[in-house]
């Protein structure tokens, strides 16, 4: 008698072993897109982690071994960046400040005995205020002639630094007499306009540079609580703009 041939099992699907190497693959798949993404990952905020790790083992290890590998692993560039930062520290703004301010006394120097003009640092920058009585006849934004040779004296300064210009004119507290001006808005303003003209016509310092300011009474050095007092507040302020303030 004949044998019967073995019944073939199952329909027409895929072998098992088809299954686990289709899984094998999308695996290896994953993998590599993974190792895509980190490939382009942000230049930015790749340096913003590297940074962070460092000052992290920094202080941990007294700022060796550990923080000196996350500079290996960026080529070095991070040093590079740290030593070109955007703000210096304080010590480093008070150089700057003191040499600026060298400059202007060495070209004020005759202006400087008398006192009208006076020239100081403050947390800005370095400020050269200048009277009322050296500058402008009383309620009057008109430049004496004999300001205009001090004017220019400190732009032939200014036109050699990099530093925005400030220049604020203040008042007393008085209502201005024997002016066209009705309040010391208006003559404040005018008067720190008159100023940042005549140093943008005579030294030619770019406009984007300065700005006029006017302080009307709101900005007394001393209180306005007599005559000598409110003299001293009537003044123009060139405030020569430190590169990088002290926070």
């Amino acid at each position: 008698m004949a044998r019967k041939k073995k019944q073939e099992s199952g329909g027409g699907g895929a072998p098992a072993w088809l299954a686990t190497y289709g899984d094998m693959v999308t695996l290896v798949l994953c993998f590599f897109v993974l190792l895509y993404s980190f490939s382009t990952l942000d230049a930015k905020k790749w340096d913003a982690v590297a940074a962070s790790m460092q000052n992290a083992f920094s202080l941990q290890s007294g700022g060796g071994g550990a923080g000196s590998g996350v500079n290996s692993m960026i080529g070095g560039s991070l040093n590079e960046n740290q030593g070109n930062a955007d703000h210096p520290t304080d010590s480093d703004q008070m150089y700057s400040s003191n040499r600026v301010l060298a400059l202007v006394q060495k070209a004020l120097t005759d202006e400087l005995n008398g006192e009208e003009v006076s020239v100081f640092v403050s947390e800005r920058g370095v400020v050269v205020a200048l009277s009322e009585q050296m500058l402008f006849e009383e309620g009057s934004a008109k430049l004496r002639p004999e300001a205009l040779r001090t004017l220019y004296k400190i732009g032939g300064v200014l036109e050699k630094l990099p530093n925005d210009i400030s220049v604020e004119g203040h008042t007393d507290s008085g209502v201005p007499l024997r002016s066209i001006y009705i309040d010391n808005w208006g003559l404040s303003s005018a008067r720190a306009s008159r100023v940042t003209a005549y140093l943008d016509e005579t030294a030619g310092l770019p406009q984007n540079r300065l700005r006029a300011v006017g302080m009307g009474a709101s900005a007394p050095i001393v209180p306005n609580i007599s005559e000598g007092n409110m003299k001293l507040n009537r003044r123009v302020d060139i405030v020569i703009l430190s590169m990088h303030p002290v926070r």
